[in-house]
């Protein structure tokens, strides 16, 4: 029989997500506060004004914090590595097969 660990993300009584990690429970816990603070910040506009699509405007905000931080300014996006235009030089490996095979 074996024992298993497991961390349960519960919101109001209902149970959102389950976790093996801890790390990962405290991070999803995280990101459902952020939600609802900006559930809360988005309620008090009246752009939106059903309460669902609020609800599911401030998840996707949440789940996306980086991307809205960079947008935002507050952030400086990632360095992605370039790819190099130049194409690579034929190893003499690569020749041989080349050579061989005509």
């Amino acid at each position: 029989m074996a024992v298993i660990i497991k961390y349960v993300v519960e919101r109001n009584g209902a149970e959102k997500m389950t976790f093996t990690s801890k790390a990962e429970a405290d991070a999803y816990d995280k990101m459902l506060d952020t939600a609802d603070e900006l559930s809360r910040f988005l309620a008090g506009t009246n752009l939106i004004t059903d309460e669902t699509q609020t609800e599911a405007l401030a998840l996707y905000l949440a789940q996306h914090k980086d991307d809205l931080l960079v947008a935002l300014g507050a952030k400086k996006a990632a360095a992605k590595p370039e790819k190099s235009t130049v194409p690579d030089k034929p190893s003499k490996a690569k020749i041989a097969a080349v050579e061989q095979a005509a």
